[in-house]
């Protein structure tokens, strides 16, 4: 089944929240190319918005895109519930957010150094480029470290 559509009115790119969204996938499955949006986040916002989850994402028009980016902001405002969110009882403010794309980035680095300024235990550890959540190590992620036992030259 071929969509048929006019050139004018379907998007192969759309342009938001700083990323590039492929137009021919379905509306919130192209949503989850967001850092930060999820497959159930994203479901949520387009039922919120009220879009048909069968719609491809190019036949978006704008307004409706942009009700997409403020539901995706604020989604607390939209009746989203806390626990839904992706920053829970930040430790800075003790608010619930939903961080989306360079936000998202951002506060991770940022938790990242706080880790290594304490120099806790997953601080060090993600300093030193080591598995972080207790994984085995002895035999497996190695990365390009020498692997098995070396042999003597000559003899």
């Amino acid at each position: 089944m071929a969509l048929s559509l006019q050139q004018e009115e379907f998007q192969h790119i759309l342009r938001v929240l700083n990323t590039n969204i492929d137009g021919k996938r379905k509306v919130a499955y192209a949503l989850r190319g967001i850092k930060g949006v999820g497959r159930r986040f994203a479901f949520v916002v387009c039922k919120k918005a009220d879009i048909d989850l069968n719609r491809r994402a190019g036949t978006l028009s704008a307004d409706e895109v942009s009700k997409l980016v403020a539901i995706m902001q604020n989604p607390t405002q939209f009746k989203i519930p806390e626990w839904f969110l992706n920053r829970q009882k930040d430790p800075r403010d003790g608010k619930s957010t939903q961080l989306i794309s360079n936000f998202w980035e951002q506060r991770m680095r940022e938790d990242l150094e706080k880790l290594k300024k304490m120099r806790c235990h997953r601080g060090l550890r993600h300093m030193w480029g080591l598995r972080v959540r207790g994984q085995h190590t002895k035999t497996t992620g190695r990365r390009g470290r020498t692997v098995g036992v070396s042999k003597k030259k000559g003899g």
